[in-house]
């Protein structure tokens, strides 16, 4: 549920609903490989297939970029622990999907709609926010195929307004890289989901409704000890964790006045939330020292924290009157020095950073000849 509207004018929407497919075929054993060679393999692919005329004139940070998806709807990729694997979600129809599953790639390939990554998600039910664990072995994500082996439908539009559907028959699993699941962290009622890990390897934030609302909480790996870390009416969601692991970066819908609070709470008995009007907000690990990070206006969104932990990079439409585009821009975590990072006229959003800070995996609707298309995109970063 790290999404939002693509659907403006010829934007592409995340939530499709495809085919179901059986992972049966899935190989993943050729995928693990020696450290130190796939590190080289990874860094001279990237180079090597990057084309710069997918880098906009004004996109300064970007030293190339290679594009790893053709095709469907892909988003948040996020790196193993040690850089060699992303994993992440598609519904590309012509993968045979008929909602949201999770696929496993090396750093440095690309897909095509003949070349299809392993699934390592059951194919059934919708997933969300997979995430790799400090083993490189696993990953925690997202599901609802206990309650229903079928895709969920998606409601797009409340009385003419774009929402998203908050499941309350999503938890968070544990599975391995051939995808079978070994574990189950969350069986509250209600929705959990959202769930990434502390770069300290100790920690998951995740978001969730058990007390009534949407608020952010933290547990062990394990699933124990959970933390509730915000308690203000609200939709607080998509966290990330700070290098360091001491800090949280989300986005909040935060509801203020009479009419929007029984707006949000209306939504939200319905399962349901707008997504148009939120912002960031930073805090501590624990939920201490809050503070608003944007006051924009519209929607900032997908946040991610620079390598050095010092700024955040965001999507967000703050810029536009109609919805869209949507751009990345980057914020010092004091609220300081907004830069716009990305020139797109479309879609950019889902960036996430490489462990070791080279590179920068995002989702774009960049080179898709105008069509609907949300892929893959590796840069190769540099301040």
């Amino acid at each position: 549920m790290h999404k939002i509207n693509l659907k403006m004018k010829r934007i592409p929407i995340l939530l499709l609903l495809l085919l179901i497919f059986s992972c049966k075929e899935t190989k993943t054993e050729s995928r693990t490989t020696d450290s130190s060679s796939a590190t080289e393999n990874k860094d001279e692919t990237i180079k090597t297939t990057s084309k710069d005329s997918l880098i906009f004139p004004e996109e300064k940070h970007f030293k190339s970029l290679q594009q790893v998806t053709f095709g469907g709807d892909n988003a948040e990729a996020y790196w193993s622990f040690d850089d060699q694997q992303l994993i992440f979600q598609s519904n590309n129809k012509k993968w045979g999907l008929e909602c949201d599953q999770m696929f496993l790639m090396n750093a440095g390939e690309t897909f095509n709609n003949s070349n299809i990554p392993p699934m390592v998600s059951t194919g059934m039910g919708r997933t969300t926010c997979a995430y790799f664990l400090p083993n490189n072995k696993s990953f925690v994500y997202g599901s609802t195929h206990l309650a229903n082996e079928d895709c969920p439908e998606v409601p797009l539009r409340k009385n003419g307004r774009y929402v998203w559907p908050v499941y309350d028959s999503f938890d968070i699993f544990v599975a391995d890289l051939k995808g079978n699941i070994t574990g189950q962290l969350t069986n509250e009622a209600g929705y959990d989901a959202e769930a990434t890990v502390s770069p300290k390897g100790d920690k998951i934030v995740f978001t969730s409704t058990r007390s009534g609302d949407l608020e952010l909480y933290t547990m062990n790996l394990d699933g124990s000890d959970v933390q509730q870390i915000t308690d203000e009416l609200g939709y607080d969601g998509g966290a990330f964790f700070s290098p360091d692991g001491t800090k949280l970066i989300f986005r909040s819908s935060r509801p203020k006045t009479e009419e929007e609070i029984s707006k949000y709470k209306g939504l939200l008995a319905e399962g349901l939330v707008e997504p148009t009007n939120m912002e960031l907000y930073i805090c501590d690990a624990n939920g201490s020292n809050m503070k608003q990070l944007t006051n924009l206006g519209n929607a900032n969104w997908s946040p991610f924290f620079t390598p050095d932990g010092k700024k955040v990079l965001f999507s967000s439409n703050f810029e536009a009157e109609r919805g869209f585009p949507f751009n990345l821009y980057m914020i010092g975590i004091d609220g300081k020095n907004l830069e716009r990072v990305t020139h797109s006229e479309t879609f950019d959003a889902f960036p996430v950073f490489s462990n070791d800070g080279k590179y920068l995996v995002f989702s774009s609707n960049r080179n898709n000849g105008g069509g609907r298309d949300t892929n893959l995109f590796i840069a190769e970063w540099q301040d």
